[in-house]
């Protein structure tokens, strides 16, 4: 175990690649029982705290959702001594006030992934570890976020449920209204098994769920289109800095 003293760690998704403000910064490369991560974690100073940042698509968005090594990622944000886990994730809306550019920090998530690797358990030898998932995220995190969305006057939602889909295609109409039906209230491909595996090793694990788009059937655009997507993405994006610059000072 590294002595590296870390107060948090950030999981950029798409649109994040690198975290702007941070000082200092040395990257390491962190060997993993489970394969190699998305990239280089970037550690440096950012509002008088140590913080991490892995790139979970690499830094030129090189790896598609279902392709992501989440086990050797949260693993070396372990081994480098992080705590608290903040995931960033591009989503969907689907509820009717979580449009573009809205910020969610939900509650509650259903999985609708298959054939990734969801545990540590699956490694010969390992001891199975049968996780309490009743709350997928850690309350006392996502009520830092919540507390620095208020103290900042950004606007962001308070819960709902991530549906965590394969990818990396965009849904059908059809699967979006089974979600709906479901009870989801966004849809993502980044959301599991980073919440499981954050769990399993018993670190703080929150999402701050930025929309880049209504999901399909939700909006009224006949068609998605990537380039506002990406739009959308860079304005929200852009909020995430000072967020957790308040979070960290709190």
């Amino acid at each position: 175990m590294s002595n590296h003293l870390i107060d948090l760690a950030v999981i950029g998704g798409s649109g994040l690649y690198k975290f702007p403000g941070l000082e200092n910064t040395s990257r390491h490369a962190v060997g993993t029982p489970f394969g190699v991560a998305s990239g280089e974690v970037v550690l440096g100073d950012f509002a008088g705290k140590r913080v991490a940042f892995l790139a979970r698509h690499g830094e030129s968005h090189s790896l598609p959702p279902h392709r992501v090594n989440y086990r050797a990622n949260l693993w070396a944000l372990h081994q480098l001594g992080a705590r608290a886990v903040i995931g960033v994730n591009a989503v969907g809306g689907i509820r009717s006030d979580m449009g573009p550019r809205a910020i969610v920090v939900p509650d509650q998530l259903i999985d609708y992934t298959h054939g990734r690797y969801t545990s540590f358990c699956d490694i010969e030898g390992a001891e199975v570890n049968h996780i309490d998932f009743s709350e997928p995220y850690t309350a006392s995190l996502r009520h830092r976020l919540l507390q620095a969305a208020r103290k900042t006057g950004i606007a962001v939602i308070d819960g709902g449920c991530y549906g965590a889909t394969q990818g990396p295609r965009l849904e059908t109409r059809a699967e979006i209204a089974r979600m709906r039906r479901d009870g989801c209230d966004l849809v993502g491909m980044t959301g599991m098994p980073e919440a499981s595996l954050a769990r399993e090793l018993s670190l703080e694990y929150a999402c701050l769920a930025l929309v880049a788009n209504f999901a399909a059937g939700c909006g009224d655009e006949a068609e998605i289109s990537i380039e506002e997507i990406f739009a959308h993405l860079a304005a929200a994006t852009a909020e995430v800095p000072r967020l957790l610059e308040a979070m960290l000072r709190a």
